[in-house]
């Protein structure tokens, strides 16, 4: 496969809006393991722009992704052993080493816990049960790594299903034209609106089967755009509908948002759902045409930046909440807090990914290669 640029950085930016995300998750009268003192309900409204597709869409440019690994690898049991050692290692490092600290702070800050954290590591954290209703040990927001591993698994299964030269012809025809469109937006409708009614996960794999039925066939949708040119083709030249439509969708959002401070009526909440379903598809459809259009070409920055990303998620929540921890102690506005959360964020996870990159053991566990390379280009794993 010829390397799509325009994917990598649309994967960067994904992941960059998803870490923003999380600092916002601090900010806004949601639940979160820190928050700060005085929550504002103001910023769900720029939080909504975000929240209905900026994870479908990481798992449709992940399946993209595995689409080039696939090719390299040539091997099905190499595909797979591949990925399980660049997710599931760093995985497992991340619920031993990575995430502990998110869960003590939670405790300390909503839940009155008052041992220190290694005694909470050493004793508490290890547990295999609950602690004041928090499950310990946990992935938090790693659950995406261990999804992404799972969705590889069956990916591999499903390749390996004779005539698949034949379902990607139908890939190419089904979704032709304006149905690229509207058969995925009515399927996310049909499955997560009308049957479901879905407006958040669970993180659990075993329970959270309606979010399974949009992201699987969102990575899965993934891996067929990368081998079909005329769907990609199609989604260049439908971009500006799809974007006006995905804003329209944000807009219906927060404007029930806005009307309604508490639950809104049944009928009214389902229509806010669909709004924001409509808005996930539309919008998805608009960054990668987007990227097709205007972002596939290459920059001496992207190889690091491509590398850089998935240390950078393994590491960027442990940032916020243990920043946002100390940040609570000094008790300064709000706008102050998040300026110094971001500048914080930014800098710890370079240094995360900037000196765990120079050590050949800490490598496999950061996510990256064993091997160093001046100047990498891997393809984009998470």
């Amino acid at each position: 496969m010829e390397r799509h640029y325009g994917m990598d950085w649309l994967r960067i930016g994904a992941f960059g809006l998803l870490i923003l995300y999380h600092v916002g998750m601090v900010f806004v009268p949601w639940g979160y393991h820190v928050k700060t003192a005085a929550p504002a309900e103001w910023v769900t409204v720029p939080m909504l722009f975000t929240s209905p597709w900026r994870l479908t869409l990481l798992f449709l440019v992940s399946g993209y992704a595995s689409r080039a690994l696939w090719a390299k690898s040539r091997r099905p049991g190499r595909f797979v052993a591949n990925r399980t050692w660049r997710l599931i290692v760093p995985l497992l490092f991340g619920v031993a080493v990575i995430v502990p600290p998110q869960t003590w702070v939670e405790l300390v800050t909503q839940h009155g816990y008052w041992f220190d954290y290694w005694t909470f590591w050493a004793h508490h954290y290890w547990y295999f049960g609950t602690l004041d209703g928090i499950i310990v040990p946990t992935w938090n927001h790693l659950w995406f790594v261990g999804y992404l591993w799972l969705y590889t698994l069956a990916l591999a299964l499903i390749v390996l299903v004779p005539g698949g030269s034949w379902v990607q012809r139908a890939f190419d025809r089904i979704f032709a034209g304006t149905r690229v469109l509207w058969l995925p937006a009515a399927y996310l409708l049909l499955t997560q609106v009308v049957i479901f009614q879905r407006w958040t996960d669970s993180h659990d794999v075993v329970n959270d089967g309606v979010a399974h039925l949009a992201y699987f066939p969102a990575f899965l949708f993934g891996f067929a755009l990368a081998g079909s040119e005329p769907v990609m083709g199609w989604i260049a030249r439908l971009w500006k509908p799809a974007a006006v439509l995905g804003l329209a969708g944000y807009v219906v959002s927060i404007a029930i948002d806005i009307a309604y401070a508490a639950d809104p009526p049944w009928v009214v909440g389902r229509i806010m759902l669909a709004a924001r379903y409509i808005q996930c598809w539309m919008t998805i459809v608009a960054l990668i045409g987007i990227a097709e259009v205007f972002l596939n070409r290459d920059h001496r920055l992207r190889p690091m930046l491509t590398e850089a990303v998935f240390p950078f998620y393994l590491i960027h929540q442990t940032i916020i909440v243990v920043a946002m921890y100390w940040l609570l102690k000094l008790a300064l506005p709000g706008f102050a807090e998040f300026a110094i959360l971001v500048a914080a964020t930014a800098l710890g996870c370079w240094i995360f990914y900037r000196y765990g990159r120079e050590i050949p053991l800490l490598r496999p566990l950061i996510g990256l290669r064993m091997e160093r390379r001046d100047r990498p280009a891997p393809s984009p794993e998470a």
